[in-house]
């Protein structure tokens, strides 16, 4: 499948290439002119331009920061750390002001960290912001290794030793599993770079409370259904050829018939906007789509270890999961503050699938523990978009603030 799959995306790449070329030359010549004809050949070479996929991490470009006391400034993007599967990226606004450290653990299901551009947009106006940015498995060579759910793990423990004690770590839909094992081990070790707090947003924790379509379809076939029918093995032309994964492609179709109307309708949207010399409008669609179908691989591994592990046999609120054959065990943690936060519309992870980690971090105080569930947003608007900025985060940044005093 996989093979099929990039003979027809070499040569639909090419055809866009050359759109895409023209659509520049005539945009040069024609450059300053408004008018309808030229807005609907805009229009229709856009629509060519995004039907296709691409591999490779967007830029971030974060924006200009401003704080609340109205003072802007100019955010810095590094490099700090990096290993064979993930780069350690910093984002931190240009002061001399030491900020609290938060550790955002981007999911890796599909989509690069960028998908999270507008979290780190506003968690960097009050803190030193680092984001796991996952590398595409397919472009890793398979000497580097195998990598599987311990290994993700393991990445979010290197990150935090990295960065040091009193780190806040945030996992937002898929990580919020990982983070809590990572909290746990090294609160059993009584490690110094334990996190000073733990913010799980949109989680999976118990799949079992209010399960969503999405967590039906993962119950609906065996595990080795999954393992036949979804895991293919990377082409020769590429890195890492011969890793077994689950490959991006089939987990963009997947989300994209999940709301087919939807998409169709935006792409409607786009050509009609275009057309109508709605600009601003059209970029934004446009941006979102080119962001959406940038898309990675995830390793085989890890892909058949998630769905075994978290969605069929809910090891975690069992008491049943283990890290390199060692009991995890949640109630071991006991001075790292806890905020889960949900929406009330998400139809990926269902309310009181997060709020379930309260129960399983039993040693941590009441007074330490925090939940919020927020009306009016599903599943990607518990992380971005307005109500994120403004209602949202200030629950964080208040619970942060609150712990660096």
């Amino acid at each position: 499948m996989y093979q099929n799959y990039q003979t027809l995306a070499n040569a639909n790449d090419s055809f866009r290439f050359m759109a895409n070329a023209f659509h520049l030359f005539v945009h040069d010549m024609f450059k300053g002119i408004e008018n309808p004809f030229l807005n609907k050949f805009h229009a229709y070479q856009e629509q060519i331009d995004l039907m296709g996929l691409t591999h490779k991490r967007p830029a971030f470009d974060l924006e200009v920061v401003t704080d609340s006391s109205g003072e802007s400034f100019d955010v810095q993007e590094e490099l700090v750390h990096q290993t064979a599967f993930c780069h350690l990226v910093r984002f931190k606004k240009k002061t001399k002001d030491n900020l609290p450290k938060v550790l955002l653990v981007a999911p890796m299901s599909g989509h690069f960290a960028t998908l999270l551009r507008g979290t780190v947009q506003v968690l960097v106006q009050d803190h030193e912001v680092y984001i796991t940015d996952w590398l595409n498995i397919r472009d890793i060579p398979k000497s580097k290794g195998e990598f599987d759910f311990d290994s993700y793990i393991d990445e979010i423990m290197i990150a935090l030793r990295f960065i040091g004690p009193k780190t806040h770590l945030m996992g937002i839909c898929q990580p919020t599993v990982a983070c809590l094992v990572a909290t746990s081990l090294l609160a059993e070790d009584a490690d110094p770079c334990v996190p000073s707090s733990l913010t799980l947003m949109a989680g999976p924790i118990d799949t079992r409370v209010n399960p969503t379509a999405v967590n039906e379809l993962a119950n609906s076939k065996p595990f080795e259904w999954f393992e036949k029918n979804l895991i293919n093995v990377v082409p020769g032309q590429f890195a890492g050829a011969g890793r077994r994964v689950y490959p991006g492609f089939i987990q963009l179709s997947a989300f994209m018939n999940m709301n087919l109307e939807r998409h169709k309708q935006s792409f409607k949207d786009l050509f009609k906007f275009r057309t109508e010399g709605l600009h601003e409008k059209a970029d934004q669609i446009r941006d979102f789509y080119k962001e959406y179908f940038a898309i990675m691989d995830l390793s085989g591994a890890f892909y058949l270890e998630t769905i075994d592990k978290v969605f069929q046999t809910h090891q975690l609120p069992k008491g049943e999961l283990t890290y390199r054959g060692r009991l995890v065990r949640p109630d071991a943690i006991k001075k790292t503050f806890l905020t889960t936060i949900e929406g009330d519309r998400d139809d990926i992870c269902g309310v009181g699938q997060t709020l379930a980690a309260h129960d399983l971090c039993s040693g941590i105080p009441m007074y330490m523990k925090t939940h919020h569930l927020q009306a009016g947003v599903g599943h990607y608007g518990v992380f971005s978009g307005r109500k994120w900025a403004g209602q949202i985060y200030p629950v964080i940044r208040s619970i942060i603030q609150s712990i660096q005093h």
